[in-house]
């Protein structure tokens, strides 16, 4: 059996008297697709920044790999560099405009759709778009794991809906891991290969998504695994009333 990408034991985190993660486990396996719900609090930022190796004030073991990359909830892009400027920002190769980091970021915007925006400023992009910059940015270092802390919280349903058929393309051609964090459950369904519920800092559900790609909320056994994820978060629908909508 394949060693996960990520393997993580036993691990604490507590900020001040508030324990946050409290012993929690996971395995991600290289090339799979893992999105976590929880309540606020539960933990799932604060896993996703020990992760991305943003925080190292912990307890346990963290394995993960050296090439990984995070999108977050808001695209972070710096308004005073043009949208290729933001995507090569980072690499750590050449310099500014040498040609194989320019070469690199211009690829990339094409893979999400916006190679004519290279020379756009960020304050004239759309929300969509500028999470697409972001996600570019992430995706120009060819990371081993994705993070991504609720990429489309921000944005409306429309531009979602076009959001999860890209991401969900770019992870299928570049069998990278991934680790979705959402509060929508109807996304983790969508989008994952397991949904895992974080729960007083441990996982306290971890289901595999039994459905085949491309996914509708109206596939046979959508359903049952979203009331089955809802029961786990403590929330009961009413009769009548479809929280997807």
């Amino acid at each position: 059996m394949t060693s996960p990408v990520v393997s993580v034991r036993g691990l604490r985190r507590a900020f001040g008297e508030q324990q946050v993660l409290d012993g929690l486990d996971l395995d991600i396996a290289d090339g799979e697709f893992v999105a976590m719900l929880g309540r606020s609090g539960s933990g799932k930022s604060t896993l996703l920044r020990i992760l991305a190796g943003l925080d190292n004030q912990v307890e346990g073991s963290v394995v993960v790999p050296k090439s990984r990359a995070v999108v977050f909830q808001s695209p972070r892009l710096l308004p005073w560099r043009r949208t290729l400027a933001n995507v090569t920002f980072a690499l750590p190769d050449g310099g500014p405009d040498s040609p194989s980091r320019t070469a690199r970021g211009r690829a990339a915007l094409d893979e999400v759709g916006l190679a004519d925006k290279d020379r756009a400023w960020p304050l004239s992009l759309s929300g969509g778009e500028a999470q697409r910059v972001s996600l570019a940015r992430a995706l120009v270092r060819e990371p081993d794991l994705l993070l991504l802390d609720e990429p489309f919280g921000a944005l409306d349903a429309l531009t979602r809906l076009k959001m999860y058929r890209l991401l969900h393309d770019l992870w299928a051609r570049r069998h990278m891991a991934v680790l979705h964090v959402t509060h929508d459950v109807d996304e983790a369904i969508l989008l994952a290969d397991r949904v895992v519920v974080l729960s007083e800092g441990r996982v306290s559900l971890d289901r595999r998504v039994d459905l085949s790609f491309p996914r509708s909320r109206g596939d046979e056994g959508f359903d049952d695994l979203r009331r089955v994820l809802l029961a786990e978060l403590g929330v009961k629908e009413e009769v009548g009333h479809d929280l997807s909508r």
